[in-house]
């Protein structure tokens, strides 16, 4: 028996969990219905749970294999629905299996993360959960409403507080182009809100694609949807980093859906990368752009 995990496909991660050991506890989104993903679509992503006996096991398998590793991934998009008992006894067969780890991570939904209590998230700490990702996608309630995202900034805010107030750390996502041209401006300044009341310790910023085509997306925008070309998506960006405020958030927009890569930390670098997103729209000819059978969508 192979000592890897095994995995119901396609399976996803964040990109910095390259090199984590991934453990698929749930399979799927239980809320899978924003109209922008195309993640958990599939037939065979339908939600369930994986039996903690079988998450018992292999991760057994896996560490008799190796032991030494040191960051594990819970996937799939929906970890944090887990019971805190079924995380808390997974977190503890992981620590157990596994001593040299020092971070366990997993995609969180907001409603997840207010469903818990600010005590049982210090617990999950202390059990070694230190990172949760939350895809906010936006920060404009009109927005989310439309995307049927299930949120809205006060859920997402609360949720992103008590993660904070627990001590784990937080890495959200904003979706450039969300809101093709009509909603840009209030996209932008309410997703920079959003960001500034939460600090998150990481932020990126991915843009709006549809490798699998338009046609699902467009049921909810029917009128009044046209997404930006690259000026409009860099002049977005340009007014979301101009409105934030935050003091100390390593800011990755290097996604392989970005046209333009941005790196920095927020707000030290907030200037230099204005003045690159600037440089973007007047004169795109001096910058290296990732071509479109570049980006990896």
């Amino acid at each position: 028996m192979s000592s890897l995990p095994e995995y119901i496909e396609p399976l996803f991660r964040p990109p910095s969990e390259a090199d984590s050991l991934i453990f698929q506890v749930t399979n799927g989104c239980s809320w899978n219905r924003c109209a922008f993903c195309e993640m958990y679509t599939a037939p065979q992503k339908k939600f369930s749970v994986k039996k903690e006996t079988e998450v018992f096991a292999e991760i057994e398998r896996a560490a008799q294999s190796a032991p030494h590793i040191r960051r594990i991934f819970l996937a799939d998009g929906d970890a944090m629905v887990l019971s805190t008992r079924r995380l808390l006894s997974i977190l503890e067969k992981i620590n157990r299996h596994f001593p040299a780890i020092n971070r366990v991570s997993a995609y969180c939904l907001p409603r997840n993360v207010t469903n818990k209590s600010v005590d049982e998230l210090k617990e999950l700490k202390e059990a070694g959960l230190g990172l949760a990702y939350i895809g906010a996608e936006s920060g404009d309630d009109q927005l989310l409403y439309k995307i049927q995202k299930g949120e809205t900034f006060a859920s997402t805010v609360d949720a992103l507080q008590k993660l904070r107030q627990a001590g784990i750390k937080t890495s959200v996502m904003i979706l450039n182009g969300l809101g093709g041209d009509l909603y840009s401006q209030q996209h932008a300044l309410h997703s920079a809100q959003l960001v500034n009341e939460s600090q998150p310790n990481y932020l990126a910023t991915l843009v709006l694609s549809f490798p699998l085509g338009t046609a699902r997306f467009l049921q909810h925008f029917p009128n009044d949807f046209h997404l930006l070309d690259q000026p409009g998506l860099f002049r977005e960006m340009q007014q979301f980093i101009e409105h934030t405020d935050l003091n100390s958030t390593i800011f990755r927009s290097d996604h392989a859906s970005n046209y333009l890569v941005l790196k920095g930390v927020l707000g030290r670098d907030k200037q230099r990368l204005l003045d690159k997103l600037k440089l973007a729209i007047s004169d795109p000819d001096e910058l290296v752009l990732r071509q479109e059978w570049q980006r990896g969508l």
